[in-house]
């Protein structure tokens, strides 16, 4: 995962191709939205304690202070609720990781600053991306969530990378997607070495030289004051 200039719509909710994020519509009263959101809460605790495999929904809805059954009222699997936990982990992220208005108008600048955003939410829900790293590997739900959790940063990141192309600041031969991927795919595995196996990094010259990677591979460096005011905000 990864982040770039450009501002698409935010991703819509994860829906795996052979099941829906949710069982039910989101509860009209305010006692089942908060039973609903309670369930999630323990299911995400219930994860980063024990694991996916381990987990069970019986320990779920103890988390919860509720019953086995009431689960199935708004859950037909772990898999489900799981898909509903990323769904707004992914929105987090997609949200932190957008330049602000406020960002400074050169593309390396902001760069950084979504850098810095994204590994800041990626720290907190380190377990989390753990639990669907380990199971990717094993089941299709998994691969086709990891998959779809990826897809709107690529498409914003490409959609920024065509955007600094046409304005003759990024790599005019470079295939938008592919290095999109690749970049992405860089990010994704140092999150990982960092914040799940616990490679130690120096956090400032990690973000410093993650962001010189990403900006130079597709042609981008810092510009002057005089560059900054005559190049127009993306």
């Amino acid at each position: 995962m990864a982040r770039r200039t450009g501002s698409p719509p935010l991703p819509s909710p994860i829906v795996n191709r052979k099941q829906s994020t949710s069982s039910v519509p989101t509860p009209s009263t305010a006692r089942g939205r908060r039973t609903r959101s309670a369930l999630v809460h323990a299911a995400r605790e219930t994860f980063e304690q024990r694991g996916f495999r381990d987990a069970r929904i019986s320990d779920i809805a103890a988390q919860a202070g509720t019953s086995y059954g009431v689960f199935y009222h708004y859950f037909k699997t772990k898999e489900e609720i799981l898909g509903e936990i990323f769904t707004v982990i992914t929105g987090e992220m997609f949200t932190a990781s957008r330049p602000s208005v406020a960002a400074a108008s050169d593309p390396f600048s902001r760069i950084m600053e979504a850098n810095r955003a994204y590994l800041a939410v990626a720290r907190r829900n380190a377990r989390l991306i753990a639990v669907i790293e380990e199971m990717a590997i094993r089941e299709p739900y998994f691969r086709d969530l990891k998959l779809q959790i990826r897809e709107p940063f690529l498409r914003r990141n490409a959609a920024g990378i065509r955007s600094l192309q046409s304005r003759g600041i990024a790599d005019s031969d470079l295939d938008p997607d592919l290095a999109a991927s690749f970049l992405g795919g860089m990010v994704e595995n140092f999150t990982l070495l960092w914040f799940v196996h616990g490679v130690k990094y120096d956090e400032e010259t990690a973000i410093t030289t993650l962001t010189k990677l990403w900006a130079h591979a597709i042609g981008v460096s810092p510009l002057s004051a005089a560059d900054i005011t005559s190049t127009p905000e993306s």
